[in-house]
């Protein structure tokens, strides 16, 4: 592991502690894990590509009352105290700022395969069953109903009415989780999202037999 990887590696940690579990640095390791994986298959960056895995969700503005500069400025500062070149930078940075399914309609349409494999390494640890366990988590964190039959899932939301959709945690499968399978960029991406898409469709199936309980 080179020096900057290393130096990113123990900035993050040490960023992130404390952090929800979801969204901390075990995440970020997984898809950090995940990002090397599918880039052994595409002909990339790879220096790029661990940079940006690591820093994608430095600030997710989830957590930072939806401020979407937060994250770049912390990269860029670090990134410079490091003494990564520009063009490095500027890459992550792209990277960071269009990586998130709520910006998908507002990304530029010709992206960069760096962008694309870390992008399928974050959706991939939103499904499956770490999907499952990391959606429950953050609905508990925000204190969501896990399921209202009455409450039926919003589709089509623009990108304000995602930020600000407190739904059920259920209906967030239909919402997002679901839809990620179809949305992966790389042939590596598709293999590893199509096992852990039908796991989520046995698990809703086993969900609603166990609450309609006769």
């Amino acid at each position: 592991m080179n020096n900057i990887i290393q130096n990113t590696v123990q900035f993050v940690k040490e960023k992130l502690e404390g952090a929800e579990a979801g969204h901390d640095w075990f995440h970020i390791e997984r898809v950090w894990k995940l990002s090397k994986k599918i880039a052994q298959t595409e002909n990339c960056n790879i220096e790029v590509i661990e940079l940006s895995a690591l820093l994608h969700d430095i600030a997710d503005p989830k957590f930072h009352n939806g401020d979407e500069t937060l994250a770049l400025k912390i990269s860029r500062e670090f990134l410079e105290g490091q003494n990564a070149n520009e063009e490095i930078i500027q890459q992550v940075l792209f990277v960071i700022q269009n990586i998130s399914f709520k910006n998908r309609e507002e990304a530029p349409k010709d992206l960069p395969i760096e962008l694309k494999i870390v992008q399928d390494a974050d959706r991939i640890d939103a499904i499956g069953a770490i999907g499952i366990a990391r959606t429950f988590n953050f609905g508990g964190f925000k204190n969501n109903l896990m399921y209202h039959p009455e409450l039926k899932p919003q589709l089509n939301m623009s990108k304000e009415e995602y930020k600000k959709s407190n739904g059920t945690t259920i209906n967030h499968f239909y919402e997002k989780l679901l839809l990620l399978k179809n949305l992966m960029n790389t042939e590596e991406g598709k293999k590893i999202a199509e096992e852990r898409h039908t796991f989520m469709l046995n698990f809703l199936d086993q969900f609603y037999k166990e609450w309609n309980v006769d």
